[in-house]
């Protein structure tokens, strides 16, 4: 094990999604995203914005994970069920761990909006490896 745990630093799509970080350890992760500039041609907030925020979340958790180790973590599956329309400005992704391992690391992303509401839930695994 390591002191070094890992620090998240968003990349260019998170830049681009405008995703915020709000929380970061090795138990949760908190992210917040604008709706406004993720719609898709109806003006609803757009399932792929959706599930890249879903995926940034629960990766950048795992990548805590794995950083206690020493190691990297590379995601090898996500699935996504969009629950309603959010209310509001913006979403909040919160993940939380359903399995930490050596190998692997599942997360639950739950996406609620500004009042609360359920938006979407998510789950991704990743795959931990050496650095």
């Amino acid at each position: 094990m390591t002191d070094d745990v890992w620090t998240i630093s968003p990349g260019a799509l998170d830049d681009k999604l405008r995703i915020e970080v709000l929380a970061q350890s090795a138990d949760e992760v908190v992210t917040r995203m604008p709706v406004a500039g993720n719609t898709q041609s109806l003006g609803r907030l757009h399932g792929g914005a959706t599930a890249a925020l879903a995926e940034a979340t629960g990766s950048w958790a795992a990548m805590i994970h794995a950083s206690t180790m020493g190691r990297v973590c590379v995601g090898v599956d996500l699935n996504i069920t969009h629950h309603r329309g959010p209310r509001g400005e913006t979403v909040t992704a919160t993940a939380t761990p359903l399995h930490r391992g050596r190998r692997t690391a599942t997360y639950e992303v739950r996406i609620q909006d500004a009042e609360g509401h359920l938006v979407a839930t998510a789950r991704i695994t990743n795959l931990i490896v050496d650095a």
